[in-house]
């Protein structure tokens, strides 16, 4: 009985101890263009992940966010778009199409990735470990809808999440972006 209980002592412990060395930093996705894109590229920087749509009513958004990215963007901040087709097929362009929107519509500058899923069978290893407590140690928190915002601090931790109703602007997001 005692060797079962330290196993299950060193299992648990072992299964803790990777969920708390995984951060954002330690993903790997592709650009927009198809590039290999490597999150650590972003550490000291604080990072708002979007999961965005092109046929949504929050699609207007797009300008707050490089409004925002012209503002903040630089050594310190950046904005990552995720176009996600998972509510009411509000993204079903391909990603040149979706650049090609984003870019002539919202003069988008800051780094879009490819399309993905957000949630479901097919969640992409970034928003499983964003919405799961267990890999990310802070929240569970489901995607609700497009442009659902994801705040990570500067050492690739999740801090905290706005809805997809929240602007851009919002004084959380602000003070958040703005803090030492």
């Amino acid at each position: 009985m005692k060797i079962i209980s330290l196993l299950l002592i060193l299992i648990t412990a072992s299964m803790f101890s990777s969920a708390q060395k995984t951060n954002f930093y330690s993903f790997k996705t592709k650009t927009i263009d198809g590039a290999s894109f490597d999150l650590s590229s972003l550490k000291g920087k604080k990072v708002l992940v979007v999961n965005t749509a092109s046929k949504c009513g929050h699609t207007p958004q797009y300008k707050d966010l490089q409004a925002l990215y012209l503002k903040y963007g630089g050594d310190k901040f950046v904005i990552i778009g995720f176009p996600a087709n998972n509510f009411m097929n509000q993204e079903p362009k391909s990603n040149a199409e979706i650049k090609q929107f984003c870019t002539d519509t919202y003069q988008v500058t800051f780094p879009m990735m490819q399309k993905i899923s957000v949630k479901g069978d097919d969640i992409d290893p970034i928003y499983k470990w964003l919405t799961t407590k267990a890999l990310n140690g802070i929240m569970d928190a489901e995607v609700s809808w497009n442009f659902q915002k994801f705040m990570i601090d500067e050492k690739g931790n999740l801090v905290d999440m706005a809805s997809p109703a929240t602007s851009p602007n919002d004084k959380k997001i602000i003070k958040w972006i703005t803090a030492k």
